[in-house]
């Protein structure tokens, strides 16, 4: 295997972390929207840092921010490597963020290091991987997998923009969306750098961790529509309260994935209410619904059971319902020859390894329909994230900075996958 000729710039990438860490909204750390002008402010960094490296910048009609460098060979499909870097409310410095940041590390050694791969290298910044205001995620990753509908661009946010829209403000072209799209077999490899957001690695006390599969994940929007009526007046068994339908929804949801044995995980983890008055019986509930698991079978099998129980339990108290699927990103095994090419990779750079699931969605739950697709993971500090507290060791980072650089390496050399 080839090495690097130089260790990768822990000093750069450390500077490249803080500087989009202090994108912020100060009263909200760290937190960086998608479509907001935040966001676009951290993406032109990201663009400058790509012409840096000597990467050719550009954005496609989703508002993919792709830096690429041109390979040796002729008619070879691109190596992918790359992340987001959008936050969730309060979210962290480095979700995301350094697999970003470490994709362009690794382009900028090749380019001043004069290493030139036989296979064209296409370093990502995917628009909005986290949960958008539109109520869907993964939004650029899944317009290339050709996931992303014309339902999809008619969404809006809680200021009445469309998504089209968003992308639009975002430097993409959403009458166009069709062109992002590639096929399956677009790219010769898929490599993605993530913090576990997790406690095994920690615990294990081992630096790298080799993602098996990536869960599917099911959302749904759901309004329940009832009667606002005085809190104090109204008899208990005259009343179609929003709110107490949607506890007795969100609690439904809790009770099936528990049942399903540690196989799913549940969860509302977003709730607006109106007129949301103490003493004003809910006149109406909007929430939003997801479950997980890597098991495609159970997925399916949740979301009609789940279905079945919120419409039992709008009919029984009275209340109008409306439920829509939001999305519905199906599971990802990573094949057997990529996890070989990262765990060799650390065998040769001395890591030990720990093979292991992720929990989370990610943008190569999408990109895995189009190429051979694989992720590593790197400690999470007791396994916070989503949180001003997540944290990874800077050495860590560049641990699985160079892991991602050495697995392209040998790749471009041996063609594994």
């Amino acid at each position: 295997m080839e090495q690097l000729k130089i260790g990768l710039n822990a000093a750069r990438i450390q500077a490249h972390i803080e500087a989009l860490a202090s994108l912020t909204l100060p009263e909200q750390p760290y937190t960086r929207r998608s479509f907001t002008p935040l966001y676009r402010q951290g993406r032109e960094l990201v663009a400058q840092w790509m012409q840096e490296a000597g990467l050719k910048v550009s954005m496609d009609q989703a508002a993919n921010l792709i830096g690429q460098r041109p390979g040796s060979a002729e008619g070879l499909h691109p190596i992918v490597i790359g992340s987001h870097t959008d936050t969730v409310p309060g979210g962290g410095r480095f979700d995301g963020i350094i697999g970003v940041v470490a994709a362009i590390e690794i382009a900028q050694c090749l380019h001043e290091q004069g290493i030139t791969l036989r296979y064209p290298l296409a370093v990502m910044d995917y628009l909005a991987e986290e949960p958008s205001e539109f109520g869907i995620s993964t939004i650029g990753s899944r317009a290339m997998a050709g996931a992303l509908s014309p339902e999809h661009l008619r969404l809006t946010d809680p200021t009445g923009r469309t998504l089209a829209e968003g992308i639009r403000e975002m430097g993409g072209a959403p009458e166009r969306i069709d062109e992002a799209r590639r096929e399956p077999g677009a790219f010769a490899l898929s490599l993605e750098l993530h913090i576990e957001q997790g406690p095994v690695l920690e615990e294990a006390q081992l630096p790298i961790g080799i993602v098996t599969g990536l869960v599917g994940i099911h959302r749904a929007q759901i309004t329940l529509e009832g009667e606002a009526n005085h809190a104090g007046t109204t008899p208990m068994r005259l009343r179609h309260d929003a709110l107490a339908g949607a506890a007795e929804i969100i609690l439904a949801l809790e009770a099936l994935c528990r049942a399903t044995n540690g196989q799913a995980v549940g969860t509302v983890g977003k709730v607006e209410n109106a007129p949301n008055a103490s003493n004003v019986i809910a006149g109406r509930t909007d929430l939003v619904a997801e479950w997980r698991s890597v098991d495609p079978v159970l997925l399916a099998h949740l979301a009609r059971r789940f279905e079945a129980q919120v419409r039992e339990v709008a009919a029984r108290r009275g209340l109008q319902l409306s439920y829509s699927p939001l999305s519905d990103t199906e599971p990802v095994q990573v094949p057997p020859a990529v996890q070989h090419l990262l765990t060799q990779t650390c065998a040769a750079l001395g890591l030990s390894t720990l093979a292991l699931p992720s929990g989370a969605g990610h943008d190569t739950n999408h990109i895995a329909t189009l190429a051979p697709a694989g992720m590593i993971f790197i400690p999470s500090r007791g396994g916070r994230s989503h949180c001003p507290e997540e944290w990874s060791e800077m050495d860590a980072i560049v641990q699985g900075a160079t892991v991602i650089g050495q697995a392209l390496l040998a790749f471009d050399q041996n063609q594994q996958p």
